[in-house]
């Protein structure tokens, strides 16, 4: 297996200036598999697995949408019981989601277990969960490359030991800006960044920075990229997942150590990828990427900020 992704499967509930969109297909293990998958084909990668669980409310056409994708999903469980449903909107800048309900259903039991063939993928991603579930897929997987972990602020809150011990098992750590200042206990980002870094002795740390761009701190070197500047924001959900699934993709499309410019090419993909996501609602624009409109945003990107795609 090329990427083994381990997280939610869900129904959104979300409304935005743009509108709303009732029970909608997410979670963060969705938009890692969906946004890995248009990199399949554009990598031509053998197998993108997904490890989570849904609800017997779980509609076909959602299973569908998975497996039309290209996406293994031996490792998605079917329970008795109701699918996790998230309901929160966006305001103002739309820079942050108001949660109004969480509804973890079957997910509050979720016990991943990883298929066999997934155990030695060349990249392992676990998505955001809680720390305890992380440490348990990482003990449950020997990834040939990288493992690559992402997390939230209420981890930081309810589970910081256990999220240090997870970070400190991974090779790459996606967080935001917002949480790794947290972590830090300070609003200097570049000196967090090192901070926590150091903390959980951590190779490759990545922080998102939403309309900002992202910085990563890759061993002592630094990656600094603009984002995509898109006009059309509809709802942000799952840009974080899209970036974080098109990382680990573009990674396993390579072999031995991850230098600086392999990490910062795959950043550029994340960058460009995650700027589709948030055009429209849920996963709908994920859906109808193909290969030649991402290669024209890709082209586009470069040009407005002056960057290329490093040749190996």
């Amino acid at each position: 297996m090329d990427v083994l992704i381990v997280g939610s499967i869900a129904y959104d509930s979300i409304t935005s200036p743009q509108g709303s969109a009732p029970n909608t297909l997410g979670g963060s293990a969705t938009y890692a598999g969906l946004a890995a998958s248009l990199h399949q084909r554009r990598l031509n990668l053998q197998n993108i697995g997904l490890v989570g669980v849904v609800g017997t409310d779980f509609r076909d056409e959602d299973f569908a949408t998975l497996t039309n994708a290209g996406l293994d999903t031996t490792g998605v469980e079917v329970v008795e019981g109701s699918t996790f449903h998230w309901i929160g909107s966006y305001h103002g800048n739309m820079a942050q989601a108001e949660t109004h309900e969480t509804h973890l259903n079957v997910f509050e039991t979720f016990e991943p277990k990883v298929p066999k063939h997934g155990k030695s993928s060349t990249i392992t991603f676990c998505a955001n969960l809680h720390p305890s579930i992380q440490l348990s897929v990482l003990d449950q997987s020997s990834p040939v490359r990288a493992s690559i972990l992402d997390s939230m602020n209420l981890w930081i809150n309810i589970a910081h030991d256990e999220l240090i011990q997870a970070m400190k098992r991974v090779d790459i750590v996606v967080i935001n800006d917002g949480e790794v200042t947290m972590l830090a206990g300070t609003d200097n980002l570049v000196q967090a960044a090192k901070e926590v870094q150091a903390m959980a002795s951590i190779p490759t740390l990545i922080i998102k920075k939403g309309e900002h761009g992202v910085l990563a701190l890759h061993g002592d070197e630094l990656i600094v990229l603009p984002a995509y500047p898109t006009n059309t924001v509809v709802d942000p959900t799952g840009c974080g997942d899209t970036f974080a699934g098109t990382l680990a993709a573009c990674l396993a499309d390579g072999e031995g150590v991850i230098d600086r410019n392999e990490l910062r090419n795959a950043l550029i993909h994340a960058t460009v990828s995650a700027s589709f996501t948030l055009e429209d609602f849920g996963t709908k624009r994920l859906e109808s990427i193909t290969v030649e409109s991402y290669e024209n945003r890709l082209s586009d990107y470069c040009l407005i900020s002056g960057i290329s795609i490093d040749a190996s």
